[in-house]
């Protein structure tokens, strides 16, 4: 007999949670296939817009712990937020547009791209007192915008582009960059969740399963981050691995019902 599926929802929140509070970005990805293989979801659309709630709050409650411990930048990241938040409704919108499976199929091959990103590796140093000015708010706008809009089209957290797009802006250490993406996360996931609202496609409760379980995994997450630098590459290349084998399972089932 196989495991309740309010149960598996919550461990693939769980799941999701802890990746989120880690890796900053790439586990958000994991909710939408929790959903629709595990949670009993059959639309896509409701599966996108109900996992975009969840980890949305997620996220919030990691950029909590991660505020604690000093490592988010908020200037940077509340310009980078906000010119995304704009682009994430954009995205989510027109996604409601496309049709079921080929949202899927277009998601499966957004999670093969974050999982193949995942096996470069990130650099390990950067400016830790980086300030915003001008020159940089001009930098991180345009770059919240398209990320924005990207995660609102495949329903997705976006820090896997969030994080090397801080970095890549301002040229902070990727603790500041990987802490400072999750209020983006949790701005892009709510703009698109409430998109979806609208057209009736979150299922509450199932949101609710996920974040119930997000929220211990983002606990235990928060707790092993540091015990894990030391084999950082390695367990970043085992993500990688689960992701680019459930993008393939995923682009396979779509494949399949088109």
């Amino acid at each position: 007999m196989g495991l309740d599926p309010a149960l598996t929802v919550i461990l693939g929140g769980a799941v999701v949670g802890f990746l989120l509070s880690v890796f900053g970005g790439g586990g958000s990805v994991l909710a939408a296939p929790v959903l629709l293989y595990l949670g009993g979801v059959s639309d896509p659309h409701v599966a996108i817009g109900t996992a975009s709630a969840a980890v949305a709050a997620n996220a919030l409650f990691n950029l909590l712990g991660h505020w604690r411990g000093g490592q988010v930048k908020w200037p940077c990241a509340i310009v980078f937020a906000i010119a995304g938040l704009i682009g994430s409704f954009g995205g989510s919108t027109l996604a409601k547009l496309v049709n079921g499976q080929h949202l899927l199929l277009a998601f499966a091959l957004a999670m093969a791209a974050i999982g193949l990103s995942m096996f470069r590796r990130p650099a390990s140093e950067g400016d830790p007192s980086v300030h915003i000015d001008m020159r940089l708010a001009m930098r991180l706008a345009p770059l919240g915008l398209l990320t924005g809009l990207a995660a609102g089209f495949f329903g997705i957290g976006g820090g896997f582009l969030i994080v090397p797009g801080l970095m890549l802006a301002t040229g902070m250490t990727i603790a500041n960059a990987t802490a400072s993406s999750l209020l983006s996360v949790a701005l892009f996931g709510a703009a698109t969740s409430a998109n979806y609202a609208l057209s009736g496609l979150v299922d509450w409760r199932l949101a609710g399963l996920l974040l119930a379980g997000g929220a211990v995994g983002g606990v235990i997450g928060l707790a092993v981050s540091k015990r894990l630098q030391a084999h950082a590459a390695l367990a970043r290349r085992l993500f990688a691995v689960l992701i680019v084998s459930v993008a393939g399972y995923v682009a396979w089932r779509a494949l399949a019902a088109i």
